[in-house]
C-alpha cells in the first residue's frame, strides 16, 4: 500500500485596512494595523471552504477532486493571524495559488485581507517553531514602537494589548492540544 505524502503550508493573514474600531487619528502603527488580531468569527472550517472554493475557481472540479482528499487546516490562530494548512503534496501549489488569490475572508467577517504564504514544510513540527519563532518577533517589533492608542474612550499599551492577547492564544491552543492526547 501506498502512503499519501503531505505538505503543511504556514500562512500569515495581514489586513492592509486598520480596524474599523479606531478613529482615523488613533495613529495605529503600520507593524500592529498589518499584524492585527483576526476576527473571532474566523474558523478553521471556514478557511478550507474558502481555499475549496479558490481551487474550484482557479482549476476547476478535477483541481478542487485532487486537493480536497488530503486538505485539512491543522492550526488556526486568531491572535497571531497564522494558519497551518495540511495538503497532498503533489498538489500543494493548487492550494497556495487559491491561498495567494484570496483577497478577503469569507463569511460573516468579510474584511479585506491580503494572504501570504510564509513558509512550506514536509513536517508540521518545523512550521510549529517557525510559528513560535515568529510571534516572539512580532512581539519584539511591538516593544520598539512606545505608545498608547485610545480603543472606545479608553487608552490601551499596544505592546501590553498584543503580548496579552498572544500569550492567552498560545495558553489555550497549548490545553487543547494537551487534551486532545499530542495526536498529529
Amino acid at each position: 500500500m501506498v502512503r499519501v505524502k503531505h505538505r503543511y503550508l504556514l500562512v500569515s493573514f495581514l489586513y492592509p485596512q486598520p480596524p474599523t474600531n479606531l478613529k482615523p487619528k488613533d495613529g495605529l502603527p503600520e507593524l500592529l494595523q498589518l499584524h492585527q488580531p483576526t476576527p473571532d468569527g474566523f474558523y478553521p472550517g471556514t478557511l478550507r471552504k474558502a481555499i475549496q472554493n479558490g481551487v474550484t475557481e482557479l482549476f476547476g472540479d478535477c483541481g478542487v477532486g485532487m486537493v480536497s482528499t488530503g486538505l485539512k487546516v491543522s492550526y488556526l490562530s486568531n491572535a497571531t493571524s497564522t494558519a497551518i494548512v495540511k495538503c497532498p503534496r503533489a498538489h500543494y501549489q493548487m492550494v497556495w495559488a487559491a491561498l495567494t488569490f484570496m483577497t478577503k475572508l469569507p463569511g460573516p467577517v468579510d474584511t479585506p485581507v491580503v494572504v501570504k504564504v510564509v513558509r512550506v514544510s514536509g513536517t508540521i513540527k518545523k512550521l510549529e517553531e517557525e510559528v513560535i519563532r515568529r510571534a516572539k518577533k512580532i512581539i519584539e517589533r511591538a516593544k520598539m514602537v512606545e505608545g498608547s492608542i485610545e480603543v472606545g474612550g479608553s487608552t490601551v499599551d499596544i505592546v501590553k494589548a498584543v503580548k496579552r492577547r498572544t500569550e492567552d492564544q498560545v495558553l489555550v491552543e497549548i490545553d487543547e492540544e494537551s487534551s486532545d492526547g499530542g495526536s498529529e
